[in-house]
């Protein structure tokens, strides 16, 4: 592993990968953690900037093109800013169940969707991660997409079980 790549980026993916990585370090303790305490209000003002910061700097990233210089990922930047908007206009008029389930939506298919995408042979993390087997970046995706998949199917078991 080597930190090259990403030291020798642009500052708009440098920016990226910080923002990214926050949310994806304080995601598990804002969404999981106790509420109603001073501690998840200010951390998860902080996730939400990181987020935001994240999507928004996603729109000067164009190392995949598809659609002029937007490629499909992008696609999950809109729905993160989205999610972000929807999170906190629930939480403002009181919805808290709705917020819940949206911050969770947004950290696990969200982020955690995009970054495994970052892991395609070419993205500065795949060149980070595997600098001289670019190719295990796709069982990087696989497993992370098998482990997403069994997760969900579990929750939906549980939820059944439940009677919900």
């Amino acid at each position: 592993m080597t930190l090259l790549p990403l030291l020798s980026a642009s500052p708009i993916i440098q920016l990226h990968v910080v923002s990214a990585v926050l949310a994806l370090i304080l995601g598990p303790f804002v969404i999981y953690g106790r509420r109603k305490l001073r501690v998840h209000k200010i951390m998860g003002y902080v996730w939400v900037l990181a987020m935001g910061a994240a999507a928004l700097s996603s729109f000067g990233i164009h190392s995949f093109p598809v659609i002029g210089p937007f490629s499909p990922i992008h696609l999950l930047a809109l729905f993160a800013l989205w999610s972000l908007f929807e999170g906190m206009r629930h939480i403002f008029q009181g919805r808290v169940t709705l917020h819940r389930v949206v911050m969770r939506s947004l950290y696990w298919r969200g982020l955690c969707v995009a970054g495994l995408f970052n892991f395609l042979p070419e993205r500065t993390t795949n060149r980070m991660v595997f600098p001289d087997t670019p190719e295990a970046g796709y069982a990087v995706i696989a497993a992370g997409i098998a482990a997403l998949v069994l997760a969900g199917a579990r929750a939906r078991l549980e939820g059944r079980a439940a009677g919900v």
